[in-house]
């Protein structure tokens, strides 16, 4: 559809990790796209997500979290949410209801000011579930001292409160344009990636704290079992930095890992819409959040 006054392009969400973009992505696509977990840095792929509507067409692209970084994973994911934000028609800065505006929500303020000039930015309230009215309303005002907005809107993508009033916000900022995607697309992002994710996705859940960023996930082939038209074989490994985290992600005789296959399967199987054959190997790579040749293998 390319009718006169059809808009299309980009927007992102930035933010501290765990300020609830990947959640927003998910409620505005309708669909999920981008993996959420309570662990912070779950998100390490600019994910792009697909809203179709009859007026527009939305893509948003779904970032890491901004944050000082303390390994060269760290950075490249930064300079990934730098790289994004040059790219897109409009930017939406996404504070939690519940946590006090910070250091880390003022840092990545001023980078954004650096932008601002050329590219609006929308001041997003997240979570208001998690909240009463009344602390809704401070945050808002708070968060009006933070950056010169070009729109605050607080939202609650649990409870879809003001999730379409965003996406009217981000459309009135995209440019005139036909659709990019075909319609009916979600995501464009390869079939494997998201698989991958899925399967860290369940990882992540129910681990200690100590292990949120030693994990990746590489597929080492999919593909539809021979003979069958009904099941796809997934091979995947789970990688970690030491000895001693192969054994928390195994647990005992393996059970936590069969718990993170039973999990991570039933996601792929809703993604794929078939049914999945999963093998996962836990193997170590050391320290390899620090290693340019290891983060190269891994895809970073």
């Amino acid at each position: 559809m390319t009718d006169a006054g059809h808009r299309s392009g980009f927007a992102c969400f930035v933010g501290r990790p765990n300020a609830g973009k990947s959640t927003l992505t998910n409620a505005l696509v309708g669909s999920k796209i981008a993996i959420t977990s309570s662990k912070p840095q779950t998100t390490r792929h600019a994910i792009r997500g697909i809203v179709h509507r009859e007026d527009a067409q939305l893509i948003i692209v779904d970032t890491p979290g901004l944050h000082r970084p303390r390994t060269l994973l760290g950075q490249r994911l930064n300079d990934l949410v730098r790289a994004t934000w040059s790219e897109v028609d409009v930017v939406g800065f996404c504070v939690p209801a519940d946590e006090q505006i910070g250091p880390g929500d003022r840092f990545i303020a001023a980078e954004l000011a650096k932008i601002a000039q050329r590219t609006p930015v929308l001041g997003i309230v997240t979570k208001t579930d998690l909240v009463g009215k009344e602390q809704v309303a401070k945050q808002l005002l708070e968060l009006q001292d933070v950056l010169d907005f070009a729109d605050l809107v607080p939202v609650s993508a649990v409870e879809s409160y003001q999730v379409d009033t965003l996406a009217d916000l981000l459309v009135e900022r995209l440019p005139e344009g036909p659709e990019l995607y075909p319609d009916g697309e979600l995501t464009d992002e390869p079939e494997q990636t998201l698989v991958a994710e899925l399967i860290r996705e369940a990882a992540l859940e129910g681990v200690r704290d100590e292990l949120p960023h030693s994990i990746a996930v590489t597929i080492e082939e999919m593909y539809p079992r021979p003979g069958r038209d009904d099941l796809i074989d997934v091979y995947a490994h789970l990688y970690v930095e030491r000895t001693s985290q192969r054994g928390i992600v195994l647990g005992h005789r393996g059970g936590r890992l069969k718990e993170v296959g039973a999990r991570a399967r039933k996601q792929i199987e809703a993604l794929l819409g078939s049914k999945v054959y999963l093998d996962l190997h836990v193997k170590v790579a050391k320290d390899w959040q620090r290693d340019p040749k290891q983060l190269r293998k891994l895809g970073f």
